[in-house]
C-alpha cells in the first residue's frame, strides 16, 4: 500500500491595471478584473470542488484526507469577492481531515531577494491561517515549491533561522537529477538534518511530478496515451509505488479542477471516484495522510541534497520562470531595492493619516512582490512559453515589464516624498 498525500495550492494575484507613464494616481490594481476572475474561479472550481471534498471526507468516515496551501492574496480576495468559499474551506478544516500549510503571504520570491521580508511574510501568513481556519501551520511550502538546503536551514531546526515559526517539514519538488535512482515516495531530510522524523527533525516531502502532472496538465489531453484517465488507471499507477516507496505526494493547483481542466473533461467525476477506488483492497488498500501525519508516520530514508534552488515550474525546475531574462532580473532587483525605504516609512510613521499612508505603501509594495508579475515577463518558447502565455493578461512579456515598471516608478515616487 501507499499513503497518498494530496496538497492543493490556491492562489490569486492582484493583477495590475494598464498603467502608463502619464498616470500619476496610486491606484495600481485592476479591481474589476480581480473580482471577475475570483468570482469565475469560485463558481467553476472553488465551490464545486470543496463541496466534493467535503462529501468524500464524510462518505469515507474521515479516511480521505487532504491539505491546502492558500496564499494571503487569495484569502484577501476570497473574503472580498467570494466569502462563502472561505466558509466551505473552514468547514473542511473543522472535519479534522484537512491541514493548512504555511507559505509566504504574498506568494513572493522574498526568500531569494530579501530574507527579512521572507520572515515577515511567513509570520503574517501563519497568522492569517490561524485567523481563518483555526490552525497553526507546522509544514511549510515555499512559493512555487522553491526549495534548497538554505530554505531548510531558514525554517527548520527548533526555531526558524530567520525568525519564522519552526516547522516540522517542507514540501519540495522531486527533481530527477537530484534524486538519481531513488524514488520521491519516501520522506527525506536535508543534509545535516536530524535523523528522526516528525517534530524531532525537519522532514522533506517530495512531489511525485509524473502522477501530479497526470492530473494537473495531461488529464484533458485527448492525444495522451492514458486518456481518458480513470480512477482505476490512476489507482493502478499508485499501486506500483509499493514496495519501492511509501508515499505518493500529489501536489497540484486547486484551479486544475473546473478552471484549467473544465468540468466536461470529467475531472470532477474522476475525483469523486478516486478516494473510494484507492481505498479498495484490489489496489492495495492505500490510505490518505496529511503532510504532518506523513512526517509523523514515516522516518526519513536518507538525505535530499539541494545545493541550489529548485521549483515545480517549467522543464528546468529552477527559478528561470521568474528570473530567466534581463527584464525579470531588473524588475525583481528594483522592487526589492524599495524594501528598506518602504519599511522605513512604516517604522517612522506615527498614528492617524501618516500611519495609514505608510501601511498603504507597504500593502501595494507587497502585492508587487507576488511572483506572477515576473512570470508574465518570461520570454520562453515551446511548451513552457505556452503555459506562461495562458496565465498572462498581457499581449507580450514586454508589455508586462513596461506596465510593471510604470507602477513601480510611481510607488518609488510616493515612498520618496
Amino acid at each position: 500500500m501507499a499513503s497518498v498525500v494530496f496538497v492543493f495550492q490556491i492562489h490569486q494575484p492582484y493583477r495590475l491595471r494598464r498603467y502608463s507613464v502619464f498616470d500619476s494616481d496610486p491606484f495600481y490594481f485592476d479591481d474589476a478584473a480581480n473580482a471577475q476572475i475570483c468570482q469565475r474561479v469560485a463558481e467553476k472550481c472553488y465551490r464545486p470542488m470543496t463541496r466534493l471534498l467535503l462529501e468524500q471526507v464524510r462518505a469515507h468516515g474521515g479516511r480521505f484526507r487532504v491539505a491546502f496551501s492558500i496564499t494571503g492574496t487569495a484569502m484577501e480576495q476570497l473574503a472580498e469577492y467570494a466569502p462563502d468559499v472561505l466558509v466551505l474551506l473552514r468547514e473542511l478544516a473543522q472535519t479534522g481531515c484537512c491541514e493548512f500549510l504555511g507559505e509566504t503571504s504574498h506568494h513572493s520570491l522574498s526568500f531569494v531577494y530579501c530574507p527579512a521580508e521572507f520572515a515577515r511574510q511567513v509570520n503574517l501568513h501563519a497568522r492569517l491561517i490561524e485567523e481563518h481556519f483555526g490552525q497553526r501551520p507546522t509544514v511549510f511550502r515555499n512559493t512555487e515549491l522553491i526549495y534548497g538546503n538554505d530554505v531548510a536551514r531558514a525554517i527548520g531546526g527548533g526555531k526558524g533561522g530567520l525568525g519564522t515559526p519552526a516547522y516540522a517539514g517542507v514540501l519540495c519538488e522531486g527533481v530527477d537529477h537530484l534524486l538519481g535512482p531513488r524514488s520521491p515516495g519516501f520522506v527525506y531530510r536535508p543534509p545535516g538534518g536530524a535523523r528522526g522524523g516528525g517534530v524531532g527533525g525537519l522532514g522533506l516531502l517530495l512531489r511525485n511530478s509524473r502522477l501530479s502532472d497526470d492530473i494537473g496538465f495531461r488529464f484533458g489531453n485527448r492525444g495522451w496515451a492514458q486518456w481518458p484517465l480513470t480512477a482505476e488507471k490512476y489507482a493502478y499507477s499508485i499501486a506500483q509505488i509499493s514496495p519501492e516507496g511509501q508515499l505518493c505526494n500529489i501536489f497540484i493547483d486547486y484551479e486544475t479542477f473546473g478552471e484549467h481542466q473544465w468540468a466536461d473533461t470529467g475531472i470532477f467525476r474522476f475525483m469523486a471516484g478516486l478516494p473510494g477506488t484507492l481505498l479498495e483492497e484490489r489496489f492495495g488498500s492505500n490510505d490518505f495522510l496529511t503532510p504532518s501525519e506523513a512526517l509523523r508516520r514515516y522516518q526519513p530514508s536518507g538525505e535530499y541534497d539541494v545545493p541550489g534552488l529548485t521549483s515545480w515550474a517549467d522543464t528546468e525546475r529552477d527559478l528561470s520562470p521568474w528570473a530567466g531574462n534581463a527584464m525579470q532580473a531588473n524588475a525583481l532587483g528594483e522592487v526589492y531595492r524599495l524594501e528598506p525605504l518602504v519599511m522605513g516609512r512604516l517604522d517612522s510613521a506615527g498614528s492617524g493619516q501618516g500611519r495609514a499612508l505608510a501601511e498603504g505603501m507597504v500593502r501595494d509594495w507587497r502585492r508587487l512582490t507576488t511572483s506572477d508579475h515576473f512570470y508574465y515577463m518570461s520570454t520562453k518558447g515551446f511548451a513552457d512559453g505556452d503555459v506562461h502565455k495562458y496565465f498572462s493578461p498581457y499581449d507580450s512579456p514586454y508589455d508586462a515589464y513596461i506596465n510593471f515598471m510604470n507602477v513601480l516608478d510611481n510607488l518609488r515616487a510616493r515612498v520618496g516624498r
